[in-house]
């Protein structure tokens, strides 16, 4: 990706933060040396990012390599701070979409499946661990393929998901806990770990409460390309595509 194409992809900027729509397969910092995160990341592209200011901004909070949408950067070491504390208070509303196999029985619930790590070697993989730490998720659905195309298909259901608690990949063990994995998601899911499908987890919308006196500054991210015939399938319509 060029620097120019990180520009544009700035969804909202002020003096404190940007607001930046995060592209799939793209890990936000760079890894150890021979890591799967060696490669490309978005902080290669923060001195393009910069917008006059004398020092590149920082990440306020993490993505997973695949996930896209909305990612906050601070633009200063002060407004890192200020968002920093808005995080921890679990103030920063956060809603993602995501394509999830089969459908859950209800249209709306919470889970509350506390997480641990799933061993001492990989510590960002996670399980449901009920002496772990508490892992809430509300969640609902937004339409479905229902297709009935068969018992070698499954059907799909696109969610809104929001995350009342910030434990690493969370919403995916949920997910896959309840029975319906997201689809592409070679950790938790039925997707092989590498070659298959995209991960179909976007970080659609999100609401910062930077100023008491002003209402909260709410952005949201388009739909990304690789889970638009799935949307579709489910219930997206083409005007929303349009709009977007």
């Amino acid at each position: 990706m060029t620097s120019e194409e990180m520009v544009s992809r700035v969804l909202y900027r002020d003096g404190l933060m940007l607001v930046i729509d995060k592209p799939a397969g793209m890990a936000v910092h760079a890894g150890p040396p021979n890591s799967r995160n060696q490669n490309e990341s978005v902080e290669d592209h923060f001195d393009a990012l910069r917008f006059g200011l004398p020092r590149p901004p920082a990440l306020a909070h993490r993505l997973d390599r695949d996930t896209t949408g909305c990612l906050i950067l601070g633009r200063h070491r002060k407004a890192l701070a200020q968002l920093g504390k808005l995080f921890k208070s679990r103030a920063i509303d956060k809603l993602y979409w995501a394509v999830v196999e089969d459908a859950p029985a209800t249209e709306a619930g919470v889970i509350e499946f506390p997480l641990g790590r799933l061993d001492d070697k990989i510590g960002w993989w996670m399980k449901h661990d009920p002496n772990g730490q508490s892992a809430v998720t509300r969640w609902n659905v937004l339409g479905s393929s229902n297709s009935g195309r068969g018992a070698e298909t499954k059907d799909l259901t696109w969610l809104a998901l929001e995350p009342l608690t910030g434990r690493t990949h969370q919403l995916r063990v949920h997910c896959a806990e309840m029975g319906w994995p997201i689809v592409g998601d070679g950790i938790y899911g039925n997707a092989p770990r590498h070659g298959g499908p995209t991960l179909h987890l976007h970080a659609r919308e999100i609401v910062v409460p930077l100023d008491k006196d002003r209402s909260p500054i709410r952005v949201t991210a388009p739909g990304p390309a690789h889970m638009r015939d799935a949307l579709t399938a489910c219930g997206w319509k083409e005007e929303a595509l349009a709009a977007e």
